[in-house]
């Protein structure tokens, strides 16, 4: 209950200093129109965002906020790093490029420049890591942090984990693993979902329903659970055929998967099929192939691409759910959804040490942080190609 006061007596606070606001801006300026046609709720709303700004500076100063500091101090870290990327692209490469990256909001320059870090991270991973994914070390359950009063170790920045493996080793190996995997599975599922979508726009007919009612039944499942039961299958038979579990991964998620690329494909292929250059390279005796990837492809790229992202991130998120529930990504391999679900149990000892809880935010955050950066470019890529303008 007294939380409930809190907030009550807060919400009041605001209310009476928004109406002493307004009322004093209409005195001092009564010709302003600001003043005079401002209605209580925006001035409330100024009043709260000013609050909310001298609370969120009062919680930084505060010594047991170290997670707060530390994600302001990161987001400034990356607003700086994505304005300063932008402007290094606005000067430098080709004209196309600092055509491109002057028409970029600042959301999009720092998706960019997330991506190409996560990707030099998984690219590189074994150069970068400065221990093995799989390699067990001296110590276990070390603290991040790297301080020793704290129950931390230089050597290990982010600490180990409960059976002494570095977790910034297996951070950097679980770009790798997860979001290496995640981008093969989703240009797998747009080479399966994008061809039969253009067959079913091109040829229509019997292939069209056939295909559509069968899309149809797949999508009618959740994807989640589908993806999960199949899985579970598939672990028995990994085991009698030699096969790796992931291989079949891939495969589930991707033909899953594959079915939203299909309707996408389908509905842009559909659009464009009725086109009179269509009809022109029919009457010319062009055959399939060339009506599917020198016809409709080339005109369905934009959407597709803004589709890839988020395609992307669905596949992302679904394997790192499966590992989550020990059906993904299999050990010893790194995966930060396995990484979330061992390292979990740190959380328990948050209160003997603050950052332990830290732990298992690692991955977590690893994942959060890519999603945000692909959607912030999906968005920009679908303003582009709708059309609008600034």
């Amino acid at each position: 209950m007294s939380w409930w006061l809190f907030i009550i007596a807060a919400l009041a606070v605001v209310s009476v200093y928004a109406w002493v606001f307004r009322t004093g801006g209409r005195a001092i300026r009564p010709n302003n129109p600001f003043f005079r046609d401002m209605p209580f709720t925006v001035a409330f709303g100024y009043m709260l965002a000013m609050f909310s700004v001298f609370g969120a500076i009062w919680l930084y100063m505060q010594d047991g906020a170290v997670f707060f500091r530390w994600a302001v101090q990161g987001f400034i870290i990356f607003a700086i790093a994505a304005f300063a990327f932008r402007q290094f692209g606005r000067y430098v490469g080709t004209a196309g490029t600092r055509k491109l990256f002057r028409q970029m909001p600042l959301t999009a320059s720092f998706g960019i420049l997330v991506i190409i870090i996560y990707a030099i991270f998984a690219i590189f991973a074994g150069a970068i890591a400065p221990y093995g994914q799989e390699e067990i070390l001296g110590a276990a359950n070390v603290i991040p942090g790297g301080d020793p009063a704290l129950g931390g170790d230089p050597l290990y920045p982010l600490g180990t984990d409960q059976i002494g493996r570095d977790i910034l080793s297996r951070l950097i190996f679980g770009a790798q693993n997860t979001v290496g995997i995640a981008f093969i599975t989703t240009c797998l599922a747009f080479f399966i979902g994008g061809s039969l979508g253009f067959l079913a726009a091109t040829l229509g007919g019997w292939l069209d329903q056939v295909l559509s009612r069968a899309v149809d039944v797949l999508m009618a499942i959740p994807a989640l659970i589908f993806a999960l039961l199949l899985m579970t299958i598939a672990s028995v038979w990994a085991n009698e055929l030699g096969i790796p579990l992931t291989f079949f991964m891939v495969l589930i998620i991707a033909v899953i998967d594959s079915t939203r690329v299909f309707r996408l494909a389908r509905a842009v292929g559909q659009n464009i099929v009725v086109m009179d250059y269509i009809e022109a390279a029919k009457l010319r005796g062009e055959g399939l192939g060339y009506l599917v990837f020198r016809e409709i492809l080339p005109n369905a790229t934009a959407p597709l691409l803004a589709e890839f992202g988020l395609r992307f991130c669905f596949v992302f998120l679904t394997i790192a759910s499966l590992s989550f529930l020990g059906v993904g990504i299999q050990p010893p391999l790194a995966d930060w959804g396995t990484m979330v679900k061992q390292l979990a149990p740190f959380i328990n000892f948050a209160a003997f040490a603050p950052l332990a809880a830290v732990t298992p935010l690692l991955a977590a955050g690893a994942i959060a942080l890519l999603t945000v950066a692909v959607n912030f470019v999906v968005d920009w890529m679908l303003h582009k190609s709708s059309g609008l303008k600034e």
